[in-house]
């Protein structure tokens, strides 16, 4: 068997090696899966909360240990980790524990018309089966681990498939899942090449596939899914950006700016890569947004004052690079950068470009590192088209100490979650569903959306009158029954009291037919 070698990103140090699959392994995880997920989905909800939830004792127990694999795999900081990706996991899996029933509840309907008050309606959640998930490296413990949670509450089984880059961390998701000692075959996790992966999972017979990230890799499996009509929901990333308000506190908004343009070295799809500032705040926010950047601390270790990580990729490096010197050729200028960067490839420091505009990969694309581009505005609307163009829309935010300002501008931007006053936190808050507009993806994930996306619904309609022979417009065929149905139309609808009254007398004529044999 192949194997997989897991190096740190940042010191380049072997942290170990682990077993290739193969698509037979996963074919047989698929058989497996759909064998157990049949008696796992007849378990009651509760009984499955309650063993889902050991999960959350490994977590806590196990904190530091798995922030520090997160920070050897991934090469963020280990706050970073702790912060942005364990107490997340942990806060998740609360809530979706706690709301799991909710979530699963029978729906019942009112009816739609009384003269059909008889068919009573209820909609109910069926777990599609076999549900894959196929993750990313940049946040590779927080990003699964939610979906795994809330496939497997709503009665799926599930095959995890995270980065080749971060098998670390998936290797210790799967010791925290199955610490629960669930049904065996409930939860698998194969380690395959990403489009191999993707591929097997769609010809193998999966119900449902969630990916999160690239548009190109997005389109190629939503092509790939349309052979089988295999259902999918995908979050392809983001070029997300920040609008400060002239009345905007500028320290705040400076420092918001640094936590969502830098955290996890700007590795963030939710992360903000364009800032549109208000032309009497933009000295003042720039001046603060600079002294701060440059006191960033870029590096890795036991260093809890390191600010900032490394590129988990070399590759990464090479787009953020590419998109630094088109920028530079087209005339930007570097405005400020981190003074303190540790040695070594895969380090960039933190840097904000001044004369940008949307000719230049810096804003038009998503460059997805310690890289934001500032521009300068003079009226909302101008603001809010900036901030809209962009072929991707995943978060926005903006930044006022208005209330109604700020989300009357929120309402105006195409991205699927806005937050004022604050930005990348939202796929934090487990309530809150996540996913884009436009190419940032489709469908949701997170919160009752989120859980919804793990489940089909189903609706059921109880005929309560079962003593009756026959529904009214069952056969046979006449003239009376046409007239009938006519005149059941003229009183619901008609404005004319003399069609109304024709229509009862049309309707009483037909009445009698629902309790006869004929």
């Amino acid at each position: 068997m192949n194997k997989t070698i897991m190096k740190n990103p940042a010191t380049n140090e072997i942290l170990g090696e682990c077993d290739t699959n193969s698509v037979d392994d996963l074919k047989q995880m698929i058989s497996n899966a759909r064998k157990t997920q049949i008696e796992w989905q007849k378990m009651s909800v509760r009984e499955r909360t309650k063993k889902v939830l050991n999960i959350r004792k490994y977590l806590v127990n196990n904190s530091e240990k798995i922030a520090e694999i997160i920070s050897k795999d991934n090469g963020k900081t280990k706050i970073d980790a702790l912060a942005t990706e364990v107490l997340p996991a942990a806060m998740a899996i609360s809530y979706y524990c706690k709301n799991a029933e909710y979530f699963l509840r029978d729906e019942f309907l009112s009816a739609g018309n009384i003269f059909l008050l008889n068919k009573r309606s209820k909609i109910v959640r069926v777990p599609f089966g076999v549900v894959g998930i196929i993750s990313p490296w940049n946040y590779p413990f927080a990003i699964p681990f939610s979906e795994v949670i809330m496939a497997l509450l709503a009665g799926n089984a599930v095959i995890l498939k995270v980065a080749s880059e971060t098998q670390l961390v998936g290797q210790e998701i799967k010791n925290a899942v199955e610490s629960a000692n669930l049904p065996d075959g409930i939860f698998n996790y194969i380690n395959l090449p990403g489009k191999i992966a993707g591929n097997a999972l769609l010809e193998n017979g999966i119900d449902k596939l969630f990916f999160t990230g690239s548009v190109a890799v997005g389109k190629y499996l939503m092509k790939k899914a349309s052979e089988t009509l295999t259902p999918l929901v995908l979050e392809l990333g983001g070029n997300d950006p920040m609008i400060v308000c002239e009345d905007a506190d500028p320290y705040r908004a400076a420092m918001g700016a640094i936590w969502a343009g830098f955290q996890n070295a700007g590795q963030s799809c939710g992360g903000v890569e364009r800032i549109y500032v208000h032309e009497k705040i933009y000295d003042l926010f720039m001046s603060i947004l600079k002294s701060k950047i440059e006191k960033l601390k870029i590096g890795y270790g036991e260093n809890y004052n390191n600010d900032i990580g490394c590129m988990t990729t070399k590759n990464q490096v090479d787009t953020v690079k590419i998109h630094i010197e088109d920028a530079l050729n087209k005339g930007a200028l570097l405005f400020a950068q981190s003074s303190q960067v540790e040695k070594g490839e895969q380090f960039l420091p933190a840097m904000v470009f001044t004369n940008v505009n949307h000719d230049m990969l810096l804003m038009k694309d998503e460059t997805f590192g310690p890289v934001v581009g500032v521009m300068k505005f003079s009226n909302y609307e101008e603001a809010i088209n900036l901030a809209n163009d962009s072929y991707l829309g995943l978060t926005a935010s903006v930044w006022t100490k208005s209330k109604k300002r700020g989300e009357k501008i929120a309402r105006q931007l195409k991205a699927g979650a806005v937050t004022i006053n604050d930005h990348l936190m939202s796929h934090g808050l487990a309530e809150t569903p996540w996913g884009g507009f436009k190419q940032s993806g489709i469908g949701r994930t997170h919160g009752k959306l989120g859980f919804d996306e793990m489940t089909q619904p189903q609706v059921i309609v109880h005929d309560i009158l079962p003593f009756v022979k026959k529904d009214l417009w069952w056969h046979p065929f006449n003239k009376n029954l046409y007239m009938g149905l006519k005149g059941l139309l003229d009183l619901l609808y008609s404005y004319s009291i003399t069609l109304k009254i024709k229509g009862i007398k049309s309707l009483i004529k037909i009445l009698p037919r629902i309790f006869r044999e004929e």
